[in-house]
């Protein structure tokens, strides 16, 4: 029975080595103050880090070991060892080794009270210490250069993205993003600005300009230059981190592609349309190992009538959505390249949908159009068993491809339209484009355009019959 009580014991204090441990080693004025942070995993292998918080380093913990009341750590990259033995009054008794072996008892951290005051100004001080000897031990990635476009108002607007990956083993602060032109500053975010035009992977703190270890931010850009001014070939990103600066250069293309309306006739509204805070252009999605924005410019093109409303009549029937059943057009000669048939509708709601929704189906019933030069256009959630073309069709500008529906990931009627820089929907990059004609309806820059692309919520017609 004896016995039985020592192995549960033993057994019970196995388990409470997960947590971290704090321990002085020698002596002052030379004493160092350790930190041991140990976790056991889901597999049940225990593994560690140990802060030398007086020296400001975190070194890893190759190897922890546990057997009875026996502990054991292994730090291989200084040479380092400590053997202990759980005591009854929660300590771990023992010696650390590193050459010359010198006594350190450890005593639990209680939850939530790690000695952060402690580690605060050392954390500090090795941030500042790294930037000013290497600086800022950040990777920036551009993954797909920009390309300037014209909206609907007369302005150049250039959007991209810059993916910011903290490589240092602490958190490191994002303080200003500025764009410039040269030495003219076009854009400068700092403040709540920042923190909402920032989106960390993953996560969602509160904070994104805060960026832990390993941790990657995306910062939506988006650049809309003063009315007359011409696209700059090339921009400077200056982005300052704990009051360090460093740069990147992003070049810009001024050639979208010119295209015809997707549609036919008036009150179109361009919900979702191309702003830096829609939900399109945020939609950052992983597809065959590689993260893509295929809906960067993306358009949900709904039917309204004088007073904003897009049906009249039960709101639970596709039928009676001013945009159901209208012709699909194509917006330029073009290849068929892809084809989707056969899913059938939802009921008009927010939540409600025909079928699951995956990589297959989130277009719905669609049809991809190979523009050529590395073009394609995208017309997602028409009809079941009324698209009109086939893979491999020639077809001309303004010809019929299908019939607006509303199936796939969709809550109403609606024509889902998008460019991208390849065949696949949502594994490729979406580009800018301009319609080469249109008219904008209402009081915000109403009028007829040329060359542009209707930007969020314009209400537009379209020429018919072409």
């Amino acid at each position: 029975m004896l016995l039985v009580s020592f192995l549960l014991v033993a057994g019970l204090r196995a388990q409470e080595v997960s947590g971290d441990w704090q321990g002085t080693l020698g002596a002052a004025p030379n004493a160092l103050r350790l930190l041991f942070h140990i976790v056991k995993a889901q597999d049940g292998t225990y593994l560690g880090q140990l802060d030398s918080l007086d020296q400001g380093t975190r070194i890893p913990i190759d190897r922890v070991q546990i057997t009875g009341n026996s502990v054991r750590f292994e730090l291989k990259s200084v040479n380092g060892t400590f053997d202990g033995t759980l005591e009854t009054d929660g300590s771990i008794k023992g010696t650390w080794s590193q050459g010359v072996p010198l006594p350190l008892v450890l005593t639990r951290v209680p939850q939530g009270s790690a000695p952060a005051a402690a580690k605060a100004p050392t954390q500090a001080a090795r941030v500042e210490r790294a930037l000013k000897g290497f600086g800022v031990p950040m990777d920036i990635e551009v993954p797909a250069l920009p390309v300037a476009f014209r909206g609907h108002g007369g302005a150049i607007n250039i959007a991209y993205e810059l993916h910011l990956t903290n490589a240092f083993p602490a958190e490191l602060h994002v303080g200003r993003i500025e764009v410039l032109d040269g030495d003219a500053v076009l854009e400068a975010y700092e403040g709540p600005e920042l923190n909402a035009m920032l989106q960390v992977l993953g996560n969602d703190p509160a904070d994104t300009r805060a960026l832990g270890p390993g941790l990657r931010a995306v910062a939506y850009v988006w650049v809309r230059l003063k009315a007359g001014a011409a696209a700059p070939k090339n921009l400077r990103n200056r982005i300052t981190v704990d009051g360090f600066t460093l740069e990147t250069n992003v070049a810009v293309s001024a050639a979208p592609v010119v295209l015809g309306p997707p549609l036919q006739g008036s009150n179109w509204l361009a919900a979702n349309g191309p702003a830096n805070a829609s939900g399109h252009r945020r939609s950052l999605m992983p597809v065959e190992g590689k993260l893509h924005i295929a809906q960067r410019f993306a358009i949900d093109w709904v039917k309204v009538d004088d007073k904003g409303r897009t049906f009249d009549g039960d709101s639970k029937d596709n039928r009676t959505y001013y945009a159901y059943g209208a012709d699909a057009v194509a917006v330029a000669d073009a290849t068929v390249a892809v084809v989707k048939d056969g899913i059938p509708e939802n009921v008009p709601d927010r939540e409600s949908r025909a079928v699951p929704i995956t990589l297959e189906t989130i277009g719905g019933n669609h049809v991809v159009l190979d523009l050529g030069g590395g073009r394609f256009a995208f017309y997602a959630h028409l009809q079941p068993g009324n698209i009109k073309v086939k893979i491999g069709d020639k077809v001309k500008r303004g010809q019929v491809l299908g019939l607006i529906g509303n199936s796939g990931n969709s809550t109403e009627p609606h024509l889902h339209f998008h460019v991208t820089d390849g065949r696949s929907p949502m594994g490729s990059e979406g580009v800018p484009y301009v319609i080469d004609s249109f008219e904008v309806l209402g009081a915000t820059a109403a009028g007829p355009k040329t060359n542009a692309l209707p930007l969020a919520n314009a209400r537009v017609r379209f020429p018919e019959g072409r």
